[in-house]
């Protein structure tokens, strides 16, 4: 499945799983149908990954991490042939939560390329989007650590400044902007900025509705893609 701008992540991390993230998981497959011209992607723990998939049609399942070794000794490790078999097409790396030094996340994204799963790699800063930049991930989110889960968002300085300097290193990378992000005014604005994604965890999981605020949040990409293609 290719990944395609504008798009949307939901990263419920473990606030939800089983029955409850396979019915949000079910809602954005919907929207995926419905707007196919947007990809939306899903992050789920490991075991709710085949889950997902099995329910689901046109999101990108995606982990939330995998260890860069082949099948073999690694216990406790994240196998990404096991991640893949089980459905998953995309992958976080060095997330906040999960940070990799330089040289296990140089062996995760090439075990990604190899696997033909689509790497979304995070850089809390400038400078360390600059070097992720180098090693050429599908996406890179821009994340200040500071503002995860504050909903306070990147302000339009850091956004431009971080496209900016990625696109220069390399155009064919798609920029992820999810600072923050809690409203679908929040995912308008970041997107209008220019990012090519952005995405929510805390935005949805604390909602009231969390299938609504799924649904609202889509609908704000949708816009976006309709005012681009009208450019």
């Amino acid at each position: 499945m290719e990944l395609q701008a504008p798009f949307f992540t939901f990263n419920p991390k473990s606030y939800f799983y089983g029955k409850q993230l396979l019915e949000l998981a079910q809602k954005a497959d919907e929207l995926a149908e419905k707007y196919p011209d947007l990809s939306i992607l899903v992050t789920a723990p490991y075991a709710d990954l085949a889950n997902l998939a099995s329910h689901t049609k046109h999101i990108i399942v995606t982990a939330q991490h995998m260890d860069g070794i082949g099948p073999g000794r690694g216990m406790g490790a994240v196998l990404p042939e096991s991640i893949y078999q089980a459905g998953a097409r995309a992958v976080f790396l060095n997330h906040a939560e999960r940070p990799l030094q330089l040289g296990e996340l140089v062996q995760s994204i090439k075990k990604a390329q190899k696997l033909d799963i689509k790497t979304i790699v995070c850089a809390n800063s400038l400078g360390e989007a600059r070097a992720i930049a180098l090693l050429k991930p599908d996406v890179l989110l821009c994340e200040p650590t500071e503002l995860i889960g504050t909903g306070q968002t990147s302000d339009e300085d850091y956004i431009q400044k971080t496209n900016h300097a990625i696109k220069e290193i390399d155009p064919d990378i798609f920029i992820l902007q999810a600072a923050g992000i809690s409203t679908p005014e929040d995912v308008y604005q970041t997107l209008q900025m220019g990012a090519d994604g952005t995405g929510c965890t805390s935005g949805i999981t604390e909602a009231d509705f969390p299938a609504k605020m799924l649904e609202e949040m889509i609908e704000a990409v949708q816009r976006i893609h309709e005012e681009r293609k009208e450019k």
